[in-house]
């Protein structure tokens, strides 16, 4: 039976937010929520952008060691020869995707001329062919804003990629152009005659992401097909933002004529969710809507006479699905007196104080010392007062911690 996969790209479609962006600590932190969370792979950044290779580097150290220990790390890159070589000069990766535009809107209009369509079919395939030459284990294959490319292109683009060595095609809604009608049609022929994975990526620009998602993801397995979906938590992304990781879960589980019909990755565990989005809601500096799915303020809470006494009879009378199955219901402490903190300043003192505090202790000075170096120097990269996390990850591994927040002008 065909499965459902969550591929999140937070830490390369949500870091390309408009006047927003994430430190690579917090870039990091969010790889082992992820991970913690079961999600079968994080599309991690640009192995071709010089400031992302120290993170780069240092995240697949991580995996290497068996922190990131179930989760996929890929890259993201043009589907051109050139960034393929550069990729494998600058690190060694197992997963990557390609991606060039396939419309003629964006043939004509980003290449303005310069590109046929037969071009864009050579480019891709000489790529795909390098990166399975460099050692690339598995390679997806994105048509850039596919919704508006013509069906019969993007059959001849896909089959081409798959002869290639592609395991999957990444059907780009880019603009968020696609009803969940048009786009389970189109998902459902282009599976059924190339025969290979679907990828959903779906922009929110009509507010139909996460329903044209679960209907695209629908096209691919009814034709017999995996399908891999994108998404970016808190539905962070270009624009109007990408499909919410959240409500895409919730909405595969709960959803009628979803919920029971269609197979879900196991491992996803929903409990992590609330702690998860909560993070990014920090590290990106965007409050969480109180209505938002899941995990807003207001996803549980009832006022007017009616809906509470249904919700003390029976939760099942207005809540479709737990709160506790979100990680939520625990309380929450805060501090309310003396503060110690921890700061691009600190000294020495504050550092034993909190790290006390987290029940977390130096084997001698030395020690402490270099921790203290890093956390100011993490302070600084993120601009922000480090969270528990944060400050437990650059304890138990500062040598990573050191190179993700190495960058080099």
């Amino acid at each position: 039976m065909p499965k459902i996969y969550i591929i999140d790209v937070t830490n390369r479609d949500g870091v390309q937010t408009s006047r927003l962006g994430l430190a690579k600590l917090q870039k990091t932190l969010i790889n082992l929520y992820l991970n913690d969370m079961g999600i079968f792979q994080s599309e991690m950044g640009f192995p071709v952008t010089r400031h992302e290779i120290n993170y780069l580097k240092g995240n697949l150290s991580l995996a290497e060691r068996g922190v990131l220990s179930s989760i996929r790390l890929s890259g993201w890159i043009r589907a051109i020869s050139s960034d393929v070589k550069e990729t494998f000069k600058n690190i060694k990766i197992k997963h990557l995707n390609l991606s060039i535009s396939t419309s003629k809107q964006m043939i004509l209009g980003k290449f303005e001329g310069g590109k046929s369509e037969k071009d864009i079919l050579r480019l891709m395939k000489n790529a795909v062919g390098l990166a399975k030459e460099k050692g690339a284990e598995s390679i997806g294959v994105n048509a850039e804003d596919a919704s508006r490319t013509e069906l019969s292109y993007l059959i001849e683009f896909a089959s081409l990629a798959k002869e290639n060595g592609a395991i999957r095609i990444r059907y780009c809604d880019t603009l968020g152009y696609e009803s969940p009608f048009s786009i389970y049609e189109r998902i459902y022929k282009l599976a059924k005659e190339v025969r290979i994975p679907i990828e959903l990526h779906c922009h929110n620009d009509l507010g139909m992401a996460v329903a044209c998602t679960l209907a695209g993801a629908k096209g691919a397995l009814d034709a017999g097909f995996d399908a891999y979906i994108n998404t970016t938590i808190n539905g962070m992304g270009e624009r109007t933002g990408n499909a919410d990781l959240v409500s895409v879960i919730l909405a595969i589980q709960e959803s009628s004529g979803i919920s029971g019909k269609y197979k879900l990755d196991e491992k996803i565990d929903l409990r992590k969710a609330w702690k998860l989005a909560h993070y990014a809601s920090y590290a990106f500096g965007v409050p969480i809507p109180i209505n938002q799915v899941g995990v807003g303020a207001n996803a549980f809470a009832h006022e007017s006479g009616i809906h509470v006494d249904g919700a003390l009879k029976d939760r099942r009378n207005y809540e479709l699905y737990d709160f506790e199955d979100l990680g939520r219901g625990e309380p929450e402490i805060i501090e309310t007196g003396r503060m110690i903190t921890l700061g691009e300043y600190s000294g020495i003192k504050g550092l034993r104080n909190i790290y006390g505090k987290l029940e977390i202790e130096f084997k001698d000075e030395k020690e402490a010392r270099k921790i203290l170096e890093l956390a100011r120097y993490a302070n600084v990269h993120t601009q922000k007062p480090l969270t528990e996390d944060e400050l437990k990850f650059i304890a138990q591994y500062p040598e990573e911690a050191r190179q993700i927040m190495t960058v080099t002008p």
